[in-house]
């Protein structure tokens, strides 16, 4: 299936019962249904961040119009509703998780924190500088806030403490824990990948990349993770209680013409999808190391990727608003 939403797509996903939404860059939320699609306006503005909801319905969407707001359908008719707001900002990262039931948000320089069983919850937690991106840690009980500098580590539900700082020089952009929840990888805006051991914070430096590190997704229960950045998809091995340090990572899918801009990966087995920045899109086995490409046709840059738990259907979008849904 093959779609047209003429605005940048700024997130697919696929929620619980497999159901497509993409997430873009005119305030909409649209959700595949029989024949085509169905459209709401979440956000007075562009949507800047995405995540699935922690019931596994829907989508939680960030905009630039301070509002973050739970878009779903119910018996095929598509809603959103407020979760949160904070005027005069722009909500540049979402994050939610399905063990807790905790929600995040970051806005400035502040990372936002609510409980979607209580109303009365909320925690708000300030750094220096802006929060590029959040995560909830396995649990949902700590949650990493990227900055300029390195990473603030926080118990999502106390009110009063000084965070954890994994240190390193630089802007962070992206931040996720590994599955095990024993490592935190961040992305940054240079042209590399960073990394520490939760437990005491050691370094694990990751370079070599041709160009920023803009997606990053753990596979195979964890003992892999896969990301952006090259010519293919580079995966770096996570056996062992030092993960990828002092070992060498793989390339799939080299291209010399194109560069890889977004990958989604099965977390409990090995399959990973690329978008790249010539609009194609592939996936790969890395058990038997067959590459199927999904998306042949050339254009402007895979802008939000998506695979389901089983491998079997990977949902893209691109920077002009053309999306599409196929089967691997």
């Amino acid at each position: 299936m093959t779609l047209d939403f003429d605005a940048y797509v700024t997130a697919a996903l696929f929620d619980r019962s497999g159901r497509t939404l993409f997430a873009l860059g005119d305030g909409t939320v649209r959700a595949v249904a029989p024949g085509g699609f169905v459209t709401v306006e979440a956000h007075q503005g562009a949507v800047l961040s995405a995540c699935a909801h922690p019931s596994g319905q829907g989508v939680i969407t960030g905009g630039d119009d301070g509002r973050v707001v739970w878009t779903r359908l119910e018996d095929d008719d598509i809603v959103a509703s407020v979760l949160g707001e904070v005027k005069g900002r722009w909500i540049d990262s979402v994050a939610a998780s399905a063990e807790s039931g905790l929600i995040a948000w970051s806005a400035g320089r502040e990372l936002h924190v609510r409980d979607l069983k209580d109303a009365a919850f909320g925690r708000t937690f300030v750094h220096e500088k802006s929060v590029a991106d959040v995560a909830f840690d396995p649990k949902g009980r700590r949650i990493a806030a990227a900055t300029y500098g390195g990473a603030a580590l926080w118990y999502a539900r106390i009110a009063d403490q000084k965070p954890v700082v994994m240190k390193w020089a630089g802007a962070h952009s992206l931040v996720r824990f590994s599955p095990d929840g024993r490592f935190l990888m961040s992305a940054m805006q240079e042209n590399s990948l960073h990394g520490w051991t939760v437990a005491d914070g050691k370094n694990l430096r990751m370079g070599g990349y041709p160009a920023k590190v803009k997606a990053l997704a753990f596979l195979n229960n964890g003992l892999m993770l896969a990301t952006s950045g090259s010519h293919g998809a580079v995966i770096w091995p996570f056996q062992g209680s030092t993960g990828p340090m002092g070992k060498e990572a793989a390339e799939i899918g080299f291209d010399q013409n194109a560069m890889v801009v977004r990958v989604a990966a099965t977390p409990g087995s090995s399959v990973v999808a690329a978008g790249l920045d010539d609009g194609r899109v592939w996936a790969a086995d890395l058990k038997s190391g067959a590459i199927t490409t999904l998306k042949a046709e050339k254009g402007t840059a895979i802008s939000a990727l998506a695979i389901t738990g089983d491998g079997g259907r990977v949902a893209w979008g691109d920077e002009d608003g053309s999306a599409g849904v196929v089967e691997r």
